[in-house]
C-alpha cells in the first residue's frame, strides 16, 4: 500500500468498509427529515471519508437517496454507474477541477455505482441526502441486476 494512502488510514481513523476500502462518517445531521418514498424519518445528510488504495474497489451497490462523490486527494477516480432500471450506464473519472472534467459526481438515488483508483490511493469524500443508513444499502452481487449487467459491460461485473 502507498505510504500516503496508510497514513491517511491513520490519521483519518479510517475503518475497512463492506464495499471495500476504508471509511469513517465524520456528519450525521442533527436535522431529520421524511424521505419522499417509504422509508422511515432520516438524518437530512450524512457525510464520510472513503479511502480506495490500489487494488481495492467499492464494489457495486445502490443507496436509495442521492450520494454525491468528492474527490479529495490523491490519483484520480473512476465511478461506474448504472441506472436502476439498467438503460443508462456511464463511466465518469473524479479527477483535479480542470476544463473537461472534476473533483465532483453525483449519483442518484437508487443508480447502481461502484468504484475504483486509477493509481495509488484515491482520498473522496462521500455525502448522502437524505442521510445515509445502512438499510438503505444494497450490494448488486446475487441479484437479477448482475446478470444484466454482465449482458451491458461484461468487464464491469469484475467489481461484484
Amino acid at each position: 500500500m502507498h505510504p500516503r494512502a496508510r497514513q491517511l488510514i491513520d490519521d483519518l481513523r479510517l475503518e475497512p468498509h463492506p464495499e471495500g476500502g476504508f471509511y469513517r462518517e465524520i456528519f450525521r445531521s442533527a436535522g431529520r427529515v421524511w424521505p419522499s418514498d417509504v422509508r422511515p424519518i432520516r438524518s437530512a445528510l450524512t457525510t464520510i471519508y472513503f479511502l480506495l488504495p490500489a487494488g481495492a474497489c467499492s464494489r457495486w451497490h445502490r443507496v436509495a437517496s442521492d450520494e454525491v462523490w468528492h474527490l479529495y486527494e490523491g490519483e484520480p477516480l473512476e465511478l461506474l454507474l448504472v441506472s436502476a432500471d439498467l438503460s443508462a450506464t456511464e463511466s465518469c473519472v473524479l479527477q483535479a477541477a480542470g476544463a473537461s472534467a472534476g473533483p465532483v459526481r453525483t449519483v442518484p438515488a437508487g443508480w447502481w455505482q461502484a468504484a475504483r483508483p486509477l493509481g495509488a490511493y484515491a482520498l473522496a469524500g462521500c455525502t448522502v441526502a437524505p442521510g445515509f443508513e445502512f438499510d438503505d444499502f444494497s450490494f448488486m452481487r446475487g441479484l437479477p441486476e448482475a446478470d444484466g449487467l454482465a449482458s451491458l459491460r461484461a468487464e464491469w461485473t469484475a467489481l461484484l
